[in-house]
């Protein structure tokens, strides 16, 4: 029985990470169709290959998720922190959080990135582990705003504009939904190993 679980899980997986793969495609092809149509878009080689690059290691990091485990709490919490990273990434290397893209302030959002990383390697991608990274995550993306505060006094009148306690609310919110789910993988785990 739990064989069969397992094949089902996996099919589904493989599914959903082709629809991934897909729609990473569609992405990098809609910017190339809109340059034929508009002068408002305009990426330069750098800007196709940073995109794939970030939607490749996002990929890739799903495909990881996928091979691990066949606990759906588990995969879905991947999905979401990898989504939460790649948000991050492009929304600040783009048009920035804290006014432009430029903003050295927006370099702490990076930084939660690099919480997450680090705890992610350090809790060996366990559930339980996984669960707390994405806890200090949600922590230290809702600290940016007060540590750009800080370090940043020329940037307060951006630091108070409603982009950024919005992003700040919406990604910490993430970072919390993907430490709700990994815990529940790890529960799940817990369980199973209790019989």
């Amino acid at each position: 029985m739990t064989e069969n679980a397992e094949s089902g899980a996996r099919r589904r997986g493989r599914s959903w990470m082709l629809a991934f793969w897909v729609a990473a495609a569609l992405a990098l092809l809609l910017p190339l169709a809109a340059m034929q149509f508009t002068d408002e878009v305009d990426w330069t080689a750098f800007d196709f290959a940073f995109a794939a690059g970030m939607l490749g290691g996002v990929g890739l990091g799903l495909e990881l998720a996928i091979r691990r485990t066949s606990s759906t709490p588990y995969r879905i919490a991947s999905a979401l922190a990898l989504a939460a990273a790649l948000l991050t990434v492009w929304i600040t290397g783009a048009v920035g959080i804290v006014g432009s893209e430029r903003e050295p302030a927006n370099l702490l959002f990076l930084g939660v990135l690099g919480v997450a990383l680090a705890g992610a390697l350090l809790a060996r991608f366990r559930p339980a582990g996984m669960a707390w990274t994405m806890a200090a995550a949600a922590l230290a993306q809702l600290l940016v705003p007060f540590a750009a505060w800080i370090a940043w006094p020329e940037a307060r009148p951006m630091i108070l504009s409603p982009e950024v306690p919005g992003s700040t609310v919406v990604f910490a919110g993430m970072w919390l939904l993907s430490a709700w789910l990994f815990r529940r993988a790890a529960s799940h785990r817990e369980t199973r190993s209790a019989r």
